[in-house]
């Protein structure tokens, strides 16, 4: 058959079509070219796919679950129709999101992004042992994803395991040596766990970096603070007190690294002007 005459020929044009206009970020445009795909061929479960992923992006939450679930009436083993269905209900459910990514993943086991995703979402219900696994699995199909190294940094450090998290951000740093945030992480780190000298480099590098940045300027004073150097630590809490006073003081109301320096009456005066 003539591929100019061929529906399938024809939808996978228009489905292709879909992906280039959302990309660009003209989704309405995109849904026109994902429902005409699927108009030439109704089981086209990329285009169902797609679909979702415009409506998703759009906020057409019941469009976008009913396009994914048409995705997997038609091909019920699609990793990436599991997958983008789990980002989407890692939004509204996680419980349900990670019944989507392990689907995925029985289906594709060698699948980076599910075992990232599945790994933020064990992070955000606070299971981090479920969370590391599925990081170190990720990051054994792709060991320079930073991203994820960063992320799994993240989690030990939720975890209270910050010696564990310093080799991962160490390899972060080689690659991207002026990543703000995973300076900031390094230098927390080292200072839980008792290195203050290793602790200051990075945290000075940050503020050099990004010298308004509330949360360098306060692991760099709490650094200061317990180091005795209180008036080290005043001039920067005051730098991250101006940039974001409610979230500073927040942090500061709990925080032990600054209990030696409670009753200054500069310590006062931030928390209460």
């Amino acid at each position: 058959m003539d591929r100019r005459h061929d529906p399938i020929a024809l939808s996978d044009e228009h489905n292709s079509r879909g992906i280039e206009l959302a990309d660009r970020g003209w989704l309405d445009e995109a849904i026109k070219a994902f429902r005409k795909a699927i108009e030439l061929d109704p089981e086209s479960a990329h285009a169902y796919d797609n679909l979702g992923t415009v409506y998703a992006e759009k906020r057409q939450f019941v469009d976008a679950v009913d396009a994914y679930l048409n995705a997997l009436r038609i091909e019920p083993d699609s990793p990436s129709a599991h997958y983008n269905l789990a980002c989407f209900l890692a939004g509204h459910g996680l419980e349900m999101a990670i019944e989507e990514y392990q689907r995925a993943l029985e289906v594709d086991p060698g699948y980076p992004d599910a075992h990232v995703n599945l790994a933020l979402t064990y992070a955000d219900l606070g299971r981090f042992d479920e969370a590391l696994e599925h990081y170190r699995i990720a990051l054994d199909l792709n060991p320079d994803d930073v991203a994820a190294r960063h992320e799994m940094a993240t989690v030990l450090m939720d975890a209270a395991r910050h010696h564990d998290a310093i080799p991962h951000l160490r390899t972060v740093l080689k690659r991207e040596p002026d990543n703000v945030d995973a300076n900031i992480d390094l230098g927390i780190c080292f200072t839980a766990t008792g290195f203050p000298d290793e602790a200051r480099k990075p945290l000075e590098h940050a503020i050099a970096l990004a010298p308004g940045d509330a949360l360098a300027r306060y692991h760099r004073a709490a650094l200061a603070a317990v180091t005795g150097d209180p008036d080290g630590c005043f001039e920067h809490l005051r730098v991250a007190v101006a940039e974001d006073r409610d979230r500073v003081r927040s942090w500061l109301h709990g925080d032990r690294l600054f209990d030696a320096l409670r009753s200054d009456t500069r310590f006062v005066e931030l928390l209460t002007s």
